[in-house]
């Protein structure tokens, strides 16, 4: 079965796909975590360094989000391919791209031209992968929070590039949007959603172990209603 760890930056989804990794191999089932391109993303610290000014004359913004495009399409194909685990783990989806482009847009850092050629773009790719047997996940587990949570979380991880204080209008952009995105136009899976205002899988051993479980009964429930339609 095929997992997303969905939500804003910040707010964990690395970690909670390492925990998952962590819970099901102490269990004996096998499982692969495909994680973000971020420690090696050349255009990243660009992106959270570089003036407005500066951005828009490199056009950086539509050059990530075509970096993450790229990657996000390579690890699709890998996770359908990966004959072993019983579970593969991605850290955020490729339909989320989206929602950060659009957000980009409305933003003015991509041109209405270059979301135009973005989206064909996407909409090439998942018809590329409309040909292989299973394109979609089974499961998205999206982390939401408050606005409050994410900075403090974005400023606790210190990562030297997102900790501008300037970018805090940019998480905001992104933050007002993202859990009505999830709730009605993302329908690509089943969502489980995690509130992160009142759970840490990092400090909390108790929380970690009950998301873990939470997440487990969720696939569960998923494939027994499969397995009950195919029957």
């Amino acid at each position: 079965m095929s997992i997303v760890i969905g939500g804003m930056i910040g707010l964990g989804k690395t970690s909670v796909a390492d925990l998952l990794k962590a819970y099901f191999q102490h269990k004996g089932i096998e499982s692969k975590v495909f994680y973000e391109a971020v420690d090696d993303n050349p255009i990243l610290p660009l992106y959270y360094q570089l003036t407005p000014e500066e951005l828009d004359a490199k056009r950086i913004p539509f050059l990530l989000q075509l970096f993450f495009l790229n990657k996000r399409f390579k690890t699709v194909k890998e996770c359908i391919n990966w004959k072993n685990p019983v579970y593969t783990i991605q850290d955020r989806s490729i339909y989320e791209d989206w929602y950060f482009a659009y957000v980009n847009k409305n933003l003015g850092r991509i041109s209405d031209l270059e979301f135009k050629i973005y989206e064909e773009l996407v909409d090439n790719m998942l018809e590329e992968l409309d040909q292989l047997p299973k394109k979609a996940p089974d499961l998205m587990v999206y982390l939401k929070g408050s606005f409050d949570t994410v900075i403090d979380r974005i400023m606790a991880r210190g990562r030297s590039f997102e900790i501008n204080p300037e970018l805090k209008e940019y998480y905001f952009e992104v933050w007002k949007g993202y859990d009505e995105w999830v709730m009605n136009h993302y329908n690509a899976s089943d969502v489980f959603m995690i509130d992160m205002d009142v759970t840490d899988v990092v400090n909390n051993e108790a929380d970690a172990k009950k998301v873990c479980r939470d997440i487990e009964t969720k696939l569960n429930e998923i494939l027994y209603t499969a397995k009950a339609h195919i029957g």
